[in-house]
């Protein structure tokens, strides 16, 4: 089943791949944004889901880049294009994740800051776990990372996969 889906990148939709959950199932949500971390990180999130018996929630942030402040339009279109080819690869790869373990999966793609995002995300699904890949950028030892300020709010457990 697919909500919003359109041609905007940068639109959310929501789609549902694999078996039904049952009612009472745990949620897990991961959040992607297709790095190397994050994959490992959603591979974790199916092997917990489907040993736990719960539903994967696949959340996937689209962003802009630093690119945007240069150079809007041509950032635009590039940022774009890579989204929805991004968008579209993930989405495959997911829907035969899920048909292989059998898991229940809701995959969600957004726009917006990472943290945000995943915080809501995470809140609204009433998430047990949240499953995120380690950053792999120096700066975010001084900023901290979307990992970092997801533990400091508290609200689950959260597993960082290296």
């Amino acid at each position: 089943m697919t909500e919003g889906a359109g041609m905007n990148a940068f639109e959310s939709t929501v789609d549902s791949f694999g078996p039904g959950a049952p009612p009472s199932a745990r949620t897990v949500l991961v959040g992607t944004d297709g790095s190397d971390t994050a994959m490992r990180a959603v591979s974790a999130a199916f092997g917990l889901a489907r040993r736990q018996g719960a539903r994967l929630v696949v959340t996937f942030v689209a962003h802009h880049s630093a690119l945007t402040a240069l150079s809007p339009a041509v950032a635009s279109v590039f940022e774009h294009e890579a989204a929805a080819r991004l968008h579209a690869e993930l989405s495959a790869q997911v829907r035969s994740f899920a048909e292989e373990l059998d898991v229940p999966v809701t995959f969600v793609k957004t726009f917006g800051d990472p943290y945000t995002v995943l915080r809501d995300s995470a809140d609204r699904c009433r998430a047990d776990v949240v499953v995120v890949g380690a950053s792999q950028q120096a700066g975010h030892r001084f900023a901290g990372s979307v990992a970092t300020r997801l533990i400091r709010s508290g609200h689950w457990p959260v597993l960082v996969v290296p």
